[in-house]
């Protein structure tokens, strides 16, 4: 069971983005101009890391059966998220927008519109749409049986 659920999560981060020390972005843009060929199919990866936006290591993965959770946020302009933390490692990609994270300590991190993310697990912050444009971000969860809240407020 323990070999599927590496193998499951080896899977999934290798699509969105697999999970090594060093951090690395790719615009849309960027990405989008490595096309040149219409009917080619082109992969580009948008991150590879281990670490959180913050620079925190990622924790070990639980024991326990895998449940992967997307969730799709909308966020209006001048909106704010709770105050909140998560208890699985989560990442995502934001398609609209410029969202503004910031830590319990006054850290900040801005995603602009095609960048990916990697959350902070276990660590208060919050998010912020300081733009003038709806923010639309993806998330996905490495989650486990058990966990019902993603993202527990405080």
């Amino acid at each position: 069971m323990k070999k599927m659920y590496v193998w499951m999560m080896a899977a999934i981060l290798t699509i969105c983005g697999a999970m090594t020390v060093s951090v690395s972005l790719v615009s849309c843009d960027k990405a989008n101009a490595q096309e040149e060929d219409p009917d080619k199919v082109v992969a580009t990866e948008l991150i590879r890391t281990s670490k959180s936006w913050d620079g925190a290591d990622l924790p070990n993965y639980p024991e326990g059966k895998p449940e992967i959770v997307a969730k799709k946020y909308v966020i209006p302009a001048g909106q704010k998220l709770g105050v909140h933390y998560h208890p699985v490692m989560n990442f995502g990609i934001l398609v609209q927008g410029e969202l503004t994270i910031i830590s319990e300590e006054g850290k900040e991190y801005v995603v602009n519109e095609g960048e990916p993310v990697v959350e902070m697990v276990g660590t208060l912050h919050h998010g912020e749409n300081r733009g003038t444009k709806t923010v639309v971000l993806y998330m996905f969860y490495l989650s486990y049986d058990g966990i019902s809240d993603l993202a527990v407020a405080q």
